[in-house]
């Protein structure tokens, strides 16, 4: 990612999507230097695929130019361009290793694996059919906008890839999705490619694998996720959801806090009774859906557990909670 053109660093231009859930919107980005690179892929649509071209041709390129597409993670909002740019443009595709290996998993499999969880969580009738459905159409979606065969570079933690000449550092930073990477890169200062992490205004939820086996393992990754940001040292982030900031340590600071919080405040609501992670993700959500939040709550309720903070026994498949 360099700019021969100049001695100037390349521009980095924000390309935002709308989404239906808050802040409203997703970013790409597109570093415009002599190999352009494109950073995530925006929401999936043609109206999604207009806005790409529309923000592209007002940065002076076209689809067709972008010669390196970076992935920080699988989700929809970020991988709902990828045919459309491989088609254009036959980028070379860089994508974090785990999602490989998760996105051969066979669907049958994962909804045994999501049900056994939903049932443990408390869900029961249509709430654990939609459990189940979810997780299994988000993989067959998912795998469909990006296919593993479009791929080129597999990238894992702590590695240094080339992208456009430029030497670029994988850091995995896994809870809120088990696979996701932020990406270290200098353009003209030292700078986080931060997608999903990192994010000024709010935390992201903790679904990590959802419903999937390694649920109980969503805090503690996204713990681990935060001290690897925390020895990062940069002068910008360019995250996926809200502004582009300069406060990286600030940013890990407030979502250790949150995380912090959330387990205490789940542990406060099984003193008060309530068993089930069902019961709690409802007085979490209140009149909103539960289905973003449910991994989440299961997540703090195995962290807590396995620190010996609450205890749990298992009664026809149901894993209720009281005070230790």
């Amino acid at each position: 990612m360099t700019d021969r053109r100049s001695d100037a660093p390349p521009a980095v231009h924000r390309i935002e999507f709308d989404v239906d859930w808050p802040p409203g919107h997703v970013a790409s980005y597109l570093v415009d230097c002599d190999e352009p690179t494109l950073i995530d892929a925006g929401m999936p649509g043609p109206d999604a695929e207009r806005v790409l071209r529309e923000r592209l041709a007002d940065c002076g390129r076209d689809l067709a130019d972008v010669e390196h597409l970076v992935l920080t993670h699988p989700h929809v909002d970020h991988v709902g361009q990828v045919g459309a740019v491989v088609e254009a443009a036959d980028p070379t595709v860089y994508a974090p290793a785990g999602i490989r290996e998760r996105f051969d998993r066979d669907p049958d499999d994962l909804a045994a694996a999501v049900r056994a969880n939903a049932v443990g969580a408390g869900l029961t009738d249509d709430a654990l059919s939609t459990a189940v459905s979810m997780a299994v159409d988000s993989l067959e979606r998912n795998r469909e906008l990006l296919p593993p065969g479009d791929v080129d570079a597999w990238v894992v933690d702590g590695e240094r890839v080339e992208v456009g000449g430029t030497p670029v550092e994988v850091i995995h930073t896994p809870g809120h999705q088990a696979d996701h990477c932020c990406f270290r890169v200098e353009l003209g200062e030292p700078t986080l490619v931060s997608g999903d992490a990192a994010i000024e205004p709010f935390r992201p939820v903790a679904i990590h694998v959802g419903l999937d086996r390694g649920v109980e393992d969503a805090i503690a990754a996204f713990y681990g996720a935060l001290d690897r940001l925390a020895a990062v040292d940069v002068a910008r982030v360019y995250p996926a959801h809200g502004p582009v900031h300069d406060d990286l340590a600030g940013a890990v600071a407030r979502d250790r806090a949150s995380l912090d919080r959330t387990l205490d405040r789940t542990r406060e609501r099984v003193e008060a009774g309530a068993e089930t992670a069902a019961e709690i993700a409802r007085e979490r959500a209140g009149d909103r859906d539960i289905a973003y939040i449910i991994a989440e709550v299961v997540g703090a309720l195995r962290h807590l557990e396995a620190a010996g903070r609450i205890a749990a026994t298992v009664e026809d498949g149901v894993r209720r909670y009281r005070p230790r």
